[in-house]
């Protein structure tokens, strides 16, 4: 993560409350990094944060939505890696909102850009909840 960038180091700060158990304080710094953001990858990391923090998974799947609106709009490869954590929000989100062939679609969109994950744990774990989703929803 590029840190000069204030929008970035707020998502940091607001990672870092969540981690402490604070998910009001990581809700207040990802809104203001929406409030800060710039470009479209700075909109796209925002919202993909706030969309973490949302109860209602109308409002998970609005953000992970406006998420994936703005990754389009980045035009490069700086967010290639979050497409996948982004569908399995919106699939997620469709889940819980009884959207079943919405949610696969979107577990589907997930596994085909699989690819780009990183080869670590995180990657791993995004793997597992697309191929744990589509089990579900087969």
């Amino acid at each position: 993560m590029d840190l000069g960038n204030p929008v970035l180091k707020l998502c940091q700060d607001g990672m870092r409350a969540e981690a402490e158990g604070r998910p009001a304080a990581a809700r207040a710094l990802f809104q203001q990094a929406w409030a800060a953001r710039g470009d479209d990858y700075d909109a796209c990391v925002a919202a993909h944060y706030l969309a973490r923090q949302q109860d209602d998974p109308a409002e998970v799947l609005r953000w992970n939505e406006e998420a994936l609106r703005h990754a389009d709009g980045v035009g490069d490869d700086r967010v290639a890696a979050f497409y996948p954590s982004l569908y399995v929000g919106v699939a997620m989100a469709h889940e819980r909102l009884g959207n079943r062939a919405a949610a696969r679609a979107a577990y589907e969109n997930a596994a085909g850009r699989g690819s780009a994950l990183p080869a670590d744990s995180y990657g791993e774990q995004l793997r597992v909840a697309v191929a744990e989703g589509l089990r579900r929803l087969s």
